[in-house]
């Protein structure tokens, strides 16, 4: 008699599942989702179910899991690095911890921050419903229920070196299958007086229960300088055949990983042919879509579409296409871009522009014009037919996904505003908008 319940129990549980955003990049890992009926003429008061006043900004993304929203964020006064949960109904912080141990390699910079461009509180959080995981820029790594009690808490830099970055480390990590994953690709000597010498770079695997370290798997690179960093995120692909990876973007290529030992399956590049280029430092993560891994080079340089499913040095036959262009509008120096409906949206910092591409060809369908002044480098999100992007002011711009037309613009972020990089999260019908000083809910619920 209780097995239609338990059945629809668990289609319930399974339903509130897919409409997670528990991930930087979303439940795709690609910054798309099945979202729909999503308000575009909100503002800071209109269908906003609530806003939260943040202790302080953050480039991180907020992420949704079931009932509760996870952040991070920072306290400059105290030099205290913070993870935070938020009730997704009201708005009610639930908890708040000091997640920071003050590590400081080398000591330098301040227990927030590395530099003035950008603070600890950088790489987003990553749950799967059983736990929540934060990590911060100065190697912080640490565990929690999702009622806020610490499970453990590792640094990274403790336990495998100090980090070789020009700028500071802002990887998220990736928990799936039941691994918890992070890639250290970066410098091999020392910058700013912190790093080892012949640092090396590594795609790690922890026990998300424990932290425990189940491989450590040396990615090695023949970039050279700054061009071996690398600020993204592993992301999880499973191909034709049913093999899985992770992709690691970085070190002028991009390389396949086995997600249960590590070992590289495949690599592709150079975009940096000749490792000329030493300042190539790489920011976007890798997103797949019909086939093909789109990496960003930096700077004003290319996009490429590599070939999935392939094995060893790929070598020119693995390369589909690249863009092109005299000035080439399909660029990305930070944004890491969209794979939304059978396209890909490539949102161009460098060239103030938002462009949707054929996957299978590199065809433009259409490339538009980003509006103001401020730049454009938090990561596209798409849903409900739209294209949804923030700029460093916190202006919020919708794009009709189909025609490129602009459909509204809303200023969320204060009149200073400058530096917003939060990615807008969709989860269970609503935006989460997050400025430099606060977090909003807009959608179901809002006035």
């Amino acid at each position: 008699m209780q097995l239609p319940h338990l059945a629809a129990t668990w289609i319930l549980a399974a339903a509130a599942s897919a409409q997670d955003w528990p991930t930087w990049r979303g439940p795709n890992h690609d910054g798309s989702t099945e979202a729909t009926g999503l308000p575009t003429d909100f503002d800071k008061e209109k269908h906003v179910a609530w806003a939260v006043d943040l202790p302080g900004p953050a480039a991180s993304t907020p992420i949704v899991v079931g009932e509760r929203v996870y952040l991070t964020s920072i306290e400059e006064e105290a030099g205290a690095l913070l993870a935070l949960c938020v009730d997704v109904e009201s708005g009610e912080v639930l908890w708040e911890r000091n997640a920071g141990s003050g590590y400081r390699a080398g000591g330098a910079g301040t227990p927030v921050r590395l530099h003035d461009r950008s603070n600890y509180a950088s790489p987003s959080p990553v749950s799967d419903g059983e736990r929540v995981v934060f990590f911060f820029g100065n190697g912080d790594l640490v565990c929690f229920t999702p009622d806020g009690e610490r499970v453990w808490a590792r640094n990274m830099q403790k336990d495998y070196g100090d980090f070789a970055f020009q700028w500071t480390f802002s990887a998220s990590p990736t928990l799936w299958e039941g691994r918890l994953y992070l890639q250290v690709l970066q410098r091999n000597e020392p910058v700013h007086d912190v790093g080892e010498p012949e640092s090396p770079s590594f795609l790690l695997a922890l026990d998300p229960r424990s932290g425990d370290e189940l491989f450590r798997h040396l990615r090695p690179s023949d970039a050279r300088v700054e061009s071996l960093e690398s600020y993204a995120t592993p992301i999880p692909y499973v191909g034709a055949s049913g093999r899985k990876e992770l992709l690691v973007a970085g070190g002028d290529v991009i390389t396949g990983h086995d997600p249960k030992t590590g070992e590289e399956l495949w690599r592709w590049g150079t975009w940096n042919p000749g490792h000329r280029e030493i300042w190539w430092r790489l920011v976007p993560s890798a997103v797949t879509g019909a086939g093909v891994v789109l990496v960003c080079a930096p700077k004003t340089a290319p996009v490429f579409a590599v070939r999935l499913d392939g094995s060893g040095e790929l070598g020119e036959a693995g390369l589909a296409w690249k863009s092109d262009g005299r000035p080439n509008r399909v660029s990305s120096d930070v944004p890491t871009p969209l794979y939304y409906e059978g396209r890909f949206y490539v949102l161009s910092d460098v060239r103030e522009s938002l462009a949707r591409i054929v996957p299978e060809t590199g065809a433009i369908d259409w490339v538009i014009d980003m509006p103001g002044k401020k730049l454009w480098r938090a990561s596209p999100t798409g849903a409900d037919g739209k294209v949804w992007c923030m700029n460093h002011g916190g202006d919020v711009v919708v794009v009709d996904a189909e025609n490129g037309k602009i459909v509204n613009q809303i200023a969320m972020g204060e009149e200073d505003d400058d530096g917003t990089r939060s990615t807008i999260a969709i989860a269970h019908g609503r935006l989460f908008i997050r400025t430099n000083s606060k977090l909003f809910c807009v959608g179901r619920g809002g006035a």
